[in-house]
């Protein structure tokens, strides 16, 4: 089976659920292409990968890409491009953009796959008609920002592209909630398919936690407001006026670098905080194996795979209620669950931990940790987008 992943550009570093995807899906002997719009990676060999035509620099060079790209999508593909303009047409979309559309997906149009599947919603934007022209059935992924976020500046974007798909994978029932909020129709079959990880990778039993009265504390995370980390920063400042002895590691960069540490100084906690910046994925299982305490306070998160990382490495996690955090840990059991954007509730449930016994916080990590090996393993996931893919093939 050929299935076709549409993505802003090839996985970074702290994209691994797609990593794991591809590499699953080929495992299972599927021919993966990957449809990415802009950048190459160096060394990259998840899967096959068309780019989409460069429409950057001057304007000469953005007309002969451009008519080089239309041209040869014609040639290849002359009945797929007037399948994509009467589907177009029937939309009511002007021929100016349905042209346009035409160069900016010529990378898809021009290959045949049985799936077309987009990896966010909003990449489903402005090419609702893509998967019909190529004759693939269409899936659509929900994830945080593109479901919680993106229509809150663009209301009724999805209405032409829930028209258009023949399924959707979804990997939270949070996120579903707000999908069906956004008008995608109860009548569509849908999966729901966590994120999973390599368990053994991160697989480590703690003897215990706080030695020394030492309390490390971590997070990784893109450095975004998204992820609610200056909340962590104010609930560790409450602790530290409490007397209490931290060390708070944030791995991870982004937009947000500056603005943090400078909350760091003006909270300061400049002796408490340490930035290391991007890490690679190789080096997180040591990491948190030399912390105690993972954090992931966000805002609105559809999953999170660094929280499954960081139960699976046997650290004590406390998460936001956002979204799927909510199904990530199960409160008081396999990790405890804060309303966020409450810096006052989050230091009130540091010290809940850091303070009860031993014994009762092993019994967490090992709920914890065998519940990500058996309900959040690559096998799993492996075989629920087998299923997905085959249930209309």
């Amino acid at each position: 089976m050929i299935i076709g992943l549409v993505l802003n550009k090839e996985p970074g570093y702290s994209e691994t659920f797609f990593v794991n995807k591809i590499n699953s899906l080929m495992a299972a002997g599927h021919r993966v292409v990957l449809f990415v719009s802009s950048g190459r990676k160096a060394g990259s060999n998840l899967a096959q990968v068309r780019y989409a035509v460069n429409l950057s620099g001057s304007f000469l060079r953005r007309a002969v890409n451009s008519t080089i790209a239309l041209a040869c999508l014609i040639i290849k593909a002359p009945l797929t491009v007037w399948r994509f303009l009467k589907l177009e047409k029937q939309a009511g979309i002007s021929f100016r953009i349905s042209l346009l559309r035409l160069i900016i997906n010529s990378h898809i149009l021009s290959v045949k796959t049985d799936w077309l599947h987009f990896g966010f919603a909003t990449l489903g934007v402005d090419r609702e008609h893509v998967g019909k022209a190529i004759g693939a059935k269409v899936a659509v992924s929900l994830r945080g920002y593109d479901v919680s976020v993106y229509p809150l500046k663009h209301p009724g974007c999805y209405e032409m592209l829930w028209q258009n798909v023949a399924k959707v994978h979804t990997i939270s029932d949070d996120l579903l909630k707000v999908a069906y909020d956004l008008g995608l129709p109860r009548r569509l079959p849908v999966t729901k398919i966590t994120p999973a990880i390599d368990a053994i990778r991160f697989s480590n039993i703690k003897a215990g936690f706080f030695k020394e009265g030492q309390i490390n504390i971590l997070t990784v995370a893109r450095l975004h407001w998204i992820k609610g980390m200056e909340y962590i920063l104010e609930a560790l400042a409450l602790l530290q006026e409490d007397g209490f002895n931290f060390k708070y590691t944030i791995a991870g960069d982004g937009e947000d670098r500056e603005r943090l540490v400078f909350a760091v100084h003006q909270l300061g906690l400049v002796d408490r905080v340490i930035f290391l910046g991007k890490v690679s994925h190789a080096d997180i299982p040591s990491l948190m194996r030399d912390n105690d305490l993972y954090i992931q306070y966000s805002i609105q998160e559809g999953f999170c795979n660094s929280v499954l990382e960081a139960q699976a490495a046997g650290m004590l996690c406390i998460v936001s209620d956002a979204a799927g955090l909510s199904e990530n840990v199960i409160d008081d059991r396999t990790g405890w669950v804060v309303s966020k954007r409450r810096p006052d509730l989050l230091a009130k449930k540091i010290q809940e931990v850091i303070n009860m016994p031993q014994d009762e916080l092993l019994k967490v990590t090992r709920r914890a940790t065998e519940r990500i090996k058996s309900e959040f393993n690559l096998e799993k996931q492996r075989e629920e987008f087998n299923a997905f893919y085959k249930e209309l093939a």
